[in-house]
């Protein structure tokens, strides 16, 4: 099967022409997300019913380091986020951006001394970071991916792969009219606990909601799962027990006893390890995201690319370009976790979105704000 991207697939994410005439302050949006890995932000605008990119920011800096074992954000990874903070804040007043979500997730979820990192970061940048609980982070990874979901899909599963956890969001749309499946997901802002009937403003009928059946937060993500088998000295042995170890987790959430049918099954993947396969799968030597985002994969095309990183090994994965060498040392944790999650829902459908949590924020704030054209999508 030949891997392709969904007609929708760049909703979201349009870059804006530099040259052109910059919006007035009051109409942008900031989207921090500080995460266990990654520092990354984005500048944008409102364009009808989506939104123009004008700046980015992204880097790792391995905040959660050391968490596992220690319980606590380390001296070394707090000063080299806040020197990243430090850039996005300088950004943020270029811009003179009013309207903003600062967030954090995972780490600073779970490390005893955030509340005295979070102060730490005020005094010296005078960002205000806010401490998401991991329903909102799934809820707003789910509605950035609204853009990638068929009109053909009856069931949903979104997996967003973090550093720190992993949120995994099964929705039905079996009741939802075809043409209203994404504009269903985004309704979603509003919380995964609503009535199951809601009213679309420009139809003016009221159509079945989009049904949450179960959600989960996985504490682990490819930083944490890669520290509990730190010890572990075979690479292949390694993967094999992080893999069944992530399956053992999600005992809990509901869809994982219960058989479902491929057709009209979807999986939207929003990760830097789904991003990162999915370039390898295309052979790319140099990331190109309007090659990645939104493109469709099965999990024979998946499983190959895994299968090729467990054969380079340590040392083959480092320099092998299309990992990168941020991704590198992770690599292998989230390849587990993926393969567990298609060892558990086989798909011949699974999307890949280069899009998530800060794409999530700016659509809930411009949602909030009543700056978005609702469409009838």
């Amino acid at each position: 099967m030949t891997s392709k991207r969904p007609i929708g697939a760049d909703a979201i994410l349009n870059t804006v022409d530099r040259a052109a005439p910059r919006p007035d302050p009051s109409e942008l949006y900031a989207a921090l997300d500080l995460g266990t890995n990654s520092c990354r932000m984005l500048i944008a605008h409102p364009v009808g019913s989506e939104f123009q990119v004008l700046d980015s920011f992204s880097k790792s800096v391995q905040l959660g380091q050391g968490l596992e074992s220690s319980g606590l954000l380390s001296n070394a990874s707090m000063k080299r986020t806040i020197q990243a903070l430090r850039i996005c804040q300088q950004k943020l007043q270029r811009y003179k951006v009013r309207n903003m979500r600062l967030v954090a997730t995972e780490a600073c979820r779970r490390a005893s001394n955030s509340e005295q990192f979070i102060t730490a970061v005020h005094q010296q940048t005078g960002l205000r970071l806010e401490i998401i609980q991991p329903e909102e982070e799934a809820r707003l990874a789910v509605i950035s991916c609204a853009p990638l979901v068929s009109a053909k899909t009856r069931q949903l599963l979104v997996v967003d792969i973090g550093g720190g956890s992993t949120e995994l969001v099964w929705i039905d749309l079996s009741e939802v009219p075809r043409r209203h499946r994404g504009r269903a997901i985004m309704r979603l802002h509003a919380g995964f606990k609503q009535s199951n009937k809601c009213t679309t403003s420009l139809a003016g009928l009221d159509i079945p909601a989009a049904k949450v059946v179960d959600w989960i937060s996985v504490p682990l993500g490819v930083a944490t799962l890669r520290d509990q088998f730190r010890d572990v000295r075979d690479d292949s042995a390694r993967f094999a027990l992080m893999s069944w170890f992530f399956e053992e987790n999600l005992a809990n959430f509901a869809p994982y006893k219960n058989d479902h049918a491929k057709e009209g099954f979807q999986v939207i993947g929003t990760s830097g390890t789904v991003t990162t396969v999915a370039a390898s799968h295309l052979g790319l030597k140099r990331y190109d995201r309007a090659k990645v985002d939104g493109l469709r994969m099965t999990s024979e095309q998946i499983d190959k690319v895994i299968r090729t990183y467990l054969d380079l090994g340590p040392v083959g994965r480092r320099r092998d370009p299309r990992i990168g060498r941020d991704r590198q040392v992770l690599i292998m944790s989230g390849a587990a976790i993926l393969q567990a999650l298609l060892r558990c829902w086989p798909t011949d459908r699974l999307s890949v979105a280069d899009r998530g949590l800060r794409e999530g924020l700016l659509y809930a704030q411009m949602s909030a704000a009543g700056v978005l054209d609702e469409g009838t999508g």
